[in-house]
């Protein structure tokens, strides 16, 4: 009875093996075929598939490798040439029942080297309009996790990159066909380094014209290293939304930097700012309109735009406005001396461009502009003394001019380039009680070069500007020659040396003395 018994199980073992076997050899080709007609009717494109295999371990496990999804034909025929989507390779598993519905449901597909090209707005505007081929969606899908994808947004422009994006991991939710899809993604920011989080959703996918599909979020950017970008360093971390399409996605969001630093100075600033931005994937290119900032203490607007060079880099241009700033704050930054050679306010409407190239962001900085600086102190003792000292013997109080005096109230203005490290003033005036001083040259922002000329002008004449009567009585016979356009005198002066050691002298040579 037992062996009948023990026959009867191993010929029912038999029949199931040889019907599972069946089935594997029947659900390949359906599955593979189901999977090609869901794509292609989804994508309203061509489709093609390397390796498919399927195994019945538990259930129905599916698997398949090489798979290229291309542009609907209309984008095609306009130029298009990469595939639009490519799986390295797929696998999900399903239940031997779902080979008798339709659609089959499927919980997860896991996704590994997926790469989205999107095709060049140009090529999808001149694309014709077509018919969407026919078709069934066969298999319906919960969610998608992919890992180590790509995204690329072509461009036909000679002189951009396509904009690449690294997804380290994304992970798709309700992937319908009509519906924006759910997204929690990570992605590799490589300059400055650091991992972007973001969540939200996208589409419904635009098969004429995928960089046109919607997008919607919120991202996060911590622990960004400043450092990966030549001259400048600091610990960056964002956070913000975003939302449109593919191709012009607007971005609000902040920042906050601790300890922003540049090389020439190499101290550490807290540096925060809140922006509201424009991103066009098909060139990289970022439109800031406008970033609100502040550099310490200091508060400042920036607008203008971030614009990708094919095969250089970035070519950074803005307009930076400062109505009342501390000039300290900015001299801490940019300048290497401490401390810092003068506190004041500071009010400026300055062009900045940063070239792109492999020198460091400060040798590649260019400013133009004008400013105003009032209540102007210099931190150096010796130069606030000669301040005071001028003034009181501009004014014909030449007694009274002798260190430790009060501190006068001056205010500067000028017009300025700073170029690979170095400023230099077309027009600089300087105004304290009882003169005026018209320079123009040049300071290094190492503090190891001052170059300057121009003339002073004071309320009194020379000889008002000495203490002793004999000195005064002296240059009695020289006031005519110094005293002109409206001036007690008008003095030619030059200043050289350096921020620690200042020389000041008369400049006899000065082109329009006479």
């Amino acid at each position: 009875m037992l062996s009948w018994v023990a026959t009867v199980v191993l010929f029912l073992v038999v029949i199931l093996a040889v019907s599972i076997e069946v089935i594997i050899h029947r659900a390949a080709p359906i599955l593979k075929s189901r999977v090609i007609e869901t794509l292609s009717t989804r994508f309203d494109s061509r489709v093609e598939l390397d390796g498919f295999s399927v195994s019945a371990v538990k259930g129905l496990e599916v698997s398949g490798e090489g798979l290229r999804i291309y542009a609907p034909d209309a984008v095609v025929e306009a130029g298009a040439k990469d595939p639009l989507i490519s799986l390295g390779h797929f696998s999900f598993h399903a239940d031997l029942t779902g080979l008798f519905k339709k659609p089959m449901h499927v919980g997860t597909v896991h996704v590994r080297a997926m790469t989205i090209h999107i095709p060049p707005r140009e090529m999808r505007q001149q694309a014709p309009a077509k018919k969407e081929r026919a078709g069934k969606i066969d298999i319906v899908v919960d969610e998608i996790d992919c890992a180590d994808s790509k995204l690329i947004i072509g461009t036909i422009k000679p002189d951009k990159d396509p904009k690449e994006f690294d997804l380290q991991h994304i992970v798709l939710r309700n992937v319908g066909p009509d519906s924006p899809w759910r997204y929690n993604a990570t992605l590799v920011n490589a300059i400055p380094t650091g991992d972007i989080h973001a969540t939200g959703s996208f589409g419904p996918w635009v098969n004429d014209s995928p960089g046109d599909s919607s997008v919607t979020g919120q991202y996060t950017f911590e622990h960004a290293d400043l450092g990966t970008i030549k001259g400048i360093s600091g610990m960056l971390s964002s956070k913000g939304e975003f939302s449109g399409q593919l191709n012009r996605i607007v971005v609000d969001g902040e920042t906050e930097t601790p300890d922003f630093a540049l090389d020439t100075a190499n101290r550490a600033m807290p540096l925060t700012t809140r922006f509201h931005a424009i991103v066009d994937g098909t060139s990289g290119d970022t439109y800031l309109q406008p970033v609100q900032a502040k550099l310490k203490d200091s508060a400042f607007s920036c607008t203008g735009a971030i614009v990708n060079i094919k095969g250089v880099g970035h070519d950074i241009d803005l307009v930076a406005d400062i109505p009342d700033g501390r000039i300290q704050d900015f001299l801490q930054l940019g300048v290497k001396t401490q401390p810092v050679i003068m506190t004041g306010r500071l009010t400026t409407k300055t062009k900045l461009r940063i070239q792109p190239g492999d020198e460091s962001v400060t040798r590649r900085m260019h400013l133009d502009g004008s400013f105003r600086l009032r209540a102007i102190h210099f931190t150096n003792p010796a130069w606030q003394d000669k301040v005071d000292m001028l003034s009181l013997r501009a004014r014909g109080e030449a007694k009274a001019a002798k260190p430790g005096a009060e501190d006068v109230s001056s205010w500067m203005d000028g017009r300025f380039v700073m170029d690979r490290g170095d400023l230099r003033f077309s027009k600089l005036t300087y105004v304290l009680p009882g003169a005026d001083i018209n320079l123009a040259g040049a300071y290094s922002l190492d503090g190891k070069d001052l170059d300057f000329t121009g003339k002073v002008r004071t309320k009194a004449m020379l000889s008002q500007m000495v203490a002793t009567w004999w000195k005064s009585w002296l240059l009695k016979p020289v006031d005519p020659f110094f005293k002109k356009h409206g001036a007690g005198a008008e003095i030619p002066v030059k200043i050289s040396g350096t921020k620690g050691e200042p020389k000041f002298g008369l400049d006899l040579k000065h082109k329009d003395g006479e």
